[in-house]
């Protein structure tokens, strides 16, 4: 009898967006049986891994290049001898980084960038990361990219070798579209209008350029009001910055990270995604799923997800920004409207099951074993991305 298929993911960070697609990855292949394991730092994500019946593999790693990768890259070599793997999965530049100098192409490996990390800096230090993603394509046997705009920034940076797009996906049971009354009731917020910005309160995710817009949307919807969840290296600078000014002290409300985004989804009248860099990001398929329109800067995968369910703006354009969430905020017919076919929209392209099937049939590909008959991979619909096509792969 064929022993199950054994995948070892590897991935740093620990949390946020990149680490629920992580777990939702684990906990799908562990259910199908297959011999799935997680190399990961302590934290949310091994503590979701765990109770979810898939083992960790401790692997102390920090979230920054640096001093510290050799040693990452021997310690997760060790990890690779005693686990044996037939697929290695490396999540994010951190475990891409250390997990190519760690296999060396000895065992087949997908790398997932979940957004390049040249795209977060300038000058020299980006230079070497694209220098660095050109030279480690020879040990990955498949890019996995969650855009087509990520592919395309890839291929445009000199990345070679196969590659395919699969977006990232959302349950659309967990997220549904609802009323506004009972989440903001459970979360003791007023009537609103309310805009939402949910995520790690990091230089990427803009939460800062987004209180740059906050007085704008203010001068043209006096009752807006907006809520900012999430935790992160920059949460208090931000609570200083909104405690500083007697307008955003008055309009926006401050909430930790949570583990359950489904109510503040629901809670909103529109969802505000202001990231200076991205591949796919979640919250927007969160927020779509939940019937609520987007808006946000056009950076990578943004425009790709959102379509006509919201409206995307040049990056760094903060008075643009400024002016779509008011819109939104000020004509709620065009918000429902908006959030009508988002829904639509979430459930034509972005199911996570057959996200999460198209992944599997991948790797087992790699592996060399054949797709069960009984269980097609039925690749996620696409939208022009090679997501859509019979094999994915654009060499």
């Amino acid at each position: 009898m064929t022993r199950p298929l054994r995948v070892l993911h590897v991935s740093q960070p620990v949390d946020g967006g990149v680490a629920g697609v992580v777990r939702t990855l684990c906990a799908d292949q562990h259910d199908r049986g297959w011999d799935v394991r997680l190399a990961c730092p302590d934290g949310p994500l091994a503590d979701a891994a765990r109770a979810a019946g898939v083992p960790v593999e401790t692997w102390a790693a920090t979230r920054s290049p640096g001093r510290s990768v050799p040693a990452e890259a021997r310690t997760l070599a060790r990890i690779v001898a005693r686990t044996a793997p037939d697929v290695v999965h490396l999540h994010s530049s951190k475990a891409g980084l250390a997990g190519r100098l760690a296999v060396r192409g000895r065992v087949p490996t997908v790398v997932q960038p979940h957004a390049w990390s040249f795209d977060a800096v300038a000058g020299p230090v980006a230079r070497a990361a694209r220098t660095w993603e050109r030279v480690a394509a020879r040990w990955t046997s498949l890019l996995l990219c969650v855009s087509a705009d990520e592919l395309a920034t890839g291929r445009a940076a000199g990345i070679g070798g196969a590659a395919v797009v699969v977006p990232n996906g959302v349950d659309l049971d967990r997220f549904t579209a609802a009323g506004p009354d009972d989440a903001r009731t459970a979360l003791g917020l007023d009537p609103g209008p309310w805009a939402l910005c949910l995520g790690r309160v990091t230089a990427q995710k803009g939460q800062d350029l987004l209180l740059d817009a906050w007085p704008s949307v203010r001068a043209q919807v006096p009752a807006a009001r907006l809520l900012v969840v999430g935790d992160g290296p920059d949460a208090a600078t931000l609570r200083e910055r909104c405690a500083a000014d007697p307008l955003l002290r008055d309009s926006v409300l401050l909430h930790p990270a949570t583990t359950d985004p489904v109510p503040y989804h629901r809670a909103a009248d529109v969802v505000v995604l202001p990231s200076r860099w991205e591949g796919m990001p979640l919250v927007a398929l969160e927020a779509m799923a939940s019937g609520r329109p987007v808006v946000g800067f056009a950076v990578t995968g943004m425009t790709e997800a959102v379509g006509p369910a919201g409206r995307t703006v040049p990056p760094g354009d903060v008075p643009a920004l400024a002016d779509a969430v008011a819109l939104r905020l000020a004509a709620p017919d065009l918000a429902a409207g908006e959030g009508r076919a988002a829904r639509a929209r979430a459930e034509e392209l972005f199911d996570r099951t057959r996200v999460t099937a198209r992944v599997a049939a991948l790797v087992a590909e790699l592996a060399g074993r054949e797709w069960p008959t009984s269980s097609p991979p039925g690749a996620a619909p696409g939208n022009g991305s090679t997501a859509g096509s019979d094999s994915g792969v654009a060499g």
